[in-house]
């Protein structure tokens, strides 16, 4: 996949991890010990808007293509890791949720750093 197509798929993200946020607060409402699920919806639910943003700001903001990877991957990491601990009783893989963790506060990190750096440049 090349580079311009990635905001595309930051978009796409955002749909499915914004359905997979409502689906899951959903499930934990109704459901018992509904721990895991709740705190993978609410990542879902807060790095979905991210992502559109990051999306939109390919273009001008230096860092949002790797931020938006980051950002994507480690909430599909993190939130798989908590359904599948949920439903299974086991993770994705040792220390998934972690990795997970670190990769979205590195996208946020990223994020800012491309802020920083717009803001510096006179073009944010």
């Amino acid at each position: 996949m090349s580079l311009p197509r990635l905001p595309a798929l930051f978009i796409l993200m955002a749909g499915l991890f914004g359905l997979a946020g409502v689906a899951l607060a959903a499930a934990a409402a109704h459901g018992t010990d509904a721990r895991l699920l709740g705190g993978a919806s609410a990542m879902c639910l807060a790095h979905a808007p991210a992502l559109i943003g990051l999306a939109f700001a390919a273009d001008r903001l230096r860092l949002a293509r790797l931020a938006g990877a980051a950002l994507a991957l480690g909430t599909a990491v993190f939130a798989g890791d908590l359904v599948l601990r949920h439903v299974a009783g086991h993770g994705l893989f040792p220390l998934s949720a972690p990795t997970g963790g670190v990769l979205m506060m590195a996208g946020w990190l990223m994020t800012a750093i491309g802020g920083a750096l717009a803001l510096l440049r006179g073009t944010a």
